[in-house]
């Protein structure tokens, strides 16, 4: 569906705002693109709906590299592209309802083809009340979803959501996402979010992309980049979350050792594999040690759930760490603190 091979962008022979990127992206896949501003991502989402063409290197769009093929194919291939921006773009002398009608005239539907999309579309973003109200008039999570359906109105097979969630507060946020999700499961569009908040990949996400300095750092499922962040950029990610030392941050570990002083604390960090297996208990069984919990919490991603919790190990110094050998055995991340 989307792929970018060994892909640079270099403006004016010097900046050099994208370096080799490999990254692919099946049909049917919600793949975020995370990354801090100037990491790349604006340059990178232009290249991938053909505004403009790399230095060098292959983007592939449904079996077609965008720098091999005409002007005039690029535009095509636009039009099976649909894109939804953060600060909406809508016409703001438009109604809702003209709004999404827009592309259709463009690419020279019928009135009678327009109005009946328009009103399929106007249904499936719960606008069905406001298609004669204009922008001035609603809110940005209503505007959002005016940007949605028009980003959809020409069956685009790719929807780009470039920062679509970034001017909403948090409850319009969750609304929207859940709409793209839902979209998705009746549709199974392509989607490829572009972000700087990692939460909005951890609600919405199966695969994710961390750049950082025009280069791709990590990518792969988000549970295993949540679950094994290698690079420091995703590990700062990571503590916008719950996922990164959330009990680090609110409770001093310091504090914890002066209260739990026997034995060691164990940070443990397991995954949907692990989560649902009584394997304490069993390694109490084996291995003659006792524990208390001092504190846990369990986060879900699209695709997983990834859940940490902070023990107290009490026992021999070798039977602790035969526990935590046989924890790490079975595939539990083990941190002493």
């Amino acid at each position: 569906m989307i792929e970018l091979k060994k892909v640079n962008k270099i403006y004016n022979n010097k900046v050099h705002a994208l370096k080799d990127i490999n990254l692919k992206v099946e049909k049917g896949d919600i793949y975020g693109i995370i990354g801090y501003s100037g990491a790349g991502k604006s340059t990178l989402v232009r290249l991938l709906n053909g505004l403009e063409v790399a230095t060098d290197g292959e983007v592939i769009i449904d079996g077609d590299d965008f720098n091999k093929i005409t002007e005039e194919q690029r535009r095509l291939k636009r039009q099976r592209i649909g894109m939804i921006f953060q600060h909406f773009n809508l016409l703001w002398s438009r109604t809702v309802a003209e709004n999404i009608a827009f592309p259709l005239e463009i690419l020279g539907k019928s009135k009678t083809e327009i109005k009946e999309r328009v009103e399929e579309l106007a249904k499936l973003v719960g606008l069905e009340d406001r298609l004669h109200a204009y922008p001035s008039q609603l809110s940005g999570g209503q505007k959002q979803r005016v940007g949605i359906a028009r980003a959809l109105a020409g069956n685009p097979s790719i929807l780009l959501c470039d920062e679509a969630t970034s001017a909403l507060d948090p409850e319009t946020t969750a609304e929207v996402l859940n709409l793209i999700k839902e979209i998705h499961s009746k549709t199974n569009i392509t989607v490829v979010l572009i972000t700087h908040e990692m939460n909005v990949i951890k609600t919405i996400c199966t695969k994710v992309a961390v750049i950082d300095g025009g280069t791709i750092a990590e990518d792969g499922l988000v549970s295993e980049v949540f679950y094994h962040p290698t690079q420091e950029v995703t590990k700062k990610f990571l503590a916008q979350t719950s996922f990164a030392s959330e009990f680090e941050e609110r409770e001093n570990i310091e504090e914890w050792k002066k209260i739990f002083t026997e034995g060691v604390i164990i940070k443990f960090t397991f995954d949907n594999n692990t989560s649902k297996k009584p394997i304490l208990s069993t390694l109490v069984r084996e291995i003659d040690f006792d524990f208390t919990i001092i504190n846990g919490h369990i986060d879900k991603t699209a695709d997983a759930n990834i859940g940490t919790l902070f023990v107290q190990l009490i026992g021999t110094k070798e039977n602790t760490d035969k526990a935590i050998s046989r924890l790490n055995e079975l595939g539990i991340l083990t941190e002493v603190l």
